[in-house]
């Protein structure tokens, strides 16, 4: 099979496409045909050695695919050659096949394409665990999203809206609220200037947002802290900025307010039936046409330097897929 290999810790300029050994199932695995890998912000990061996890060399970056079941583990009953799944995988996922752990698995939905199904697992999965799990979001609050045509903030706005929230989404250019707006925004910040507090302030009749979703950092995160309400809860889901932001203390205590942390994927592999639970909602928003995911980009395996350079540009929009076949 053909796989982008890191092979040492560099830029994606470093990585190659070479000829590999095709996985094998372990008892409890199953090895997926991929068809089509979502492409996200720490997959940038994993190759130049900057993300929590760290793989021996070689390994492929790509933490989610959706593809067909090509054989199972001697362990595995759920699921069968042929079935068409999707899943998060941590790594792996720029290749033509993979075998990863049967529980990181679900079968597609059947009205789901495979370019759809690469890209949802781990915006939608973030998403919805940062709201639901982690604010505990409820109808007729307010929720923030910074980075909102981004992939995890795009599926914040929808996940919020289908949650009966008022979202405001938040990105640096008017394209990019257009995106948000059509996604259902009810609100649009523009902080290509810099500035987020005051514009969101004049949008609460001073109180702040209930809920900010930020998974950007940097200044941002800074001036999230001063725009938050009275109980608000402020989710750490990542930072895209390139800062690491330190936080003064004092600011959560004067506004009663939460700093949350959210980290999906240890969420998803820790709490399994609340992870599953999340995910049979999404796909009913998505049966209902409440989540609509956006794929603006599709390249081919051999363009996965590109591919890339569109999440470290932060030009991306939506997701940004590669397809394998």
């Amino acid at each position: 099979m053909k796989a982008v290999l890191c092979k040492a810790y560099g830029p994606a300029s470093s990585l190659v496409l070479e000829e590999t050994t095709d996985p094998v199932a372990k008892p409890n695995e199953v090895v997926l045909d991929i068809h089509a890998a979502g492409v996200n912000f720490p997959d940038t990061l994993i190759i130049e050695g900057k993300y929590q996890v760290k793989p021996p060399f070689p390994f492929s970056p790509g933490g989610e695919a959706a593809g067909v079941v090509a054989s199972v583990g001697e362990k595995v009953k759920h699921l069968k050659p042929g079935d068409r799944v999707m899943g998060l995988t941590g790594f792996g996922s720029f290749a033509e096949k993979i075998a990863v752990d049967a529980m990181r698995v679900l079968p597609m939905p059947d009205d789901m394409e495979f370019v759809t199904a690469s890209g949802f697992s781990m915006t939608y999965g973030t998403s919805m665990h940062a709201l639901k799990q982690r604010a505990n979001l409820q109808p007729g609050e307010t929720l923030l999203v910074l980075g909102a045509s981004g992939g995890v903030g795009l599926a914040a706005v929808e996940i919020g809206k289908a949650m009966g929230a008022r979202v405001i989404a938040a990105a640096s250019s008017d394209e990019k609220l257009q995106v948000a707006k059509d996604a259902g925004a009810d609100e649009l910040v523009n902080y290509g200037d810099g500035e987020l507090k005051e514009k969101v302030k004049a949008l609460t009749n001073g109180k702040g947002a209930d809920v900010i979703y930020d998974p950007v950092g940097g200044d941002l995160f800074d001036q999230s802290l001063r725009c938050i309400n009275w109980n608000g809860r402020l989710l750490v889901v990542g930072f895209a900025s390139g800062r690491i932001p330190e936080m003064p203390a004092n600011l959560p205590l004067l506004k009663g307010a939460a700093v949350v942390g959210v980290f999906w994927g240890s969420f998803a592999a820790r709490e399994p039936q609340n992870n599953l639970d999340n995910f049979k909602q999404l796909f009913a928003w998505f049966s209902e046409g409440k989540l609509k995911p956006l794929v603006s980009k599709t390249y081919n395996l051999d363009e996965y330097e590109d591919a890339l350079a569109m999440l470290t540009s932060r030009q991306a929009v939506g997701k940004v897929v590669i397809k394998t076949r």
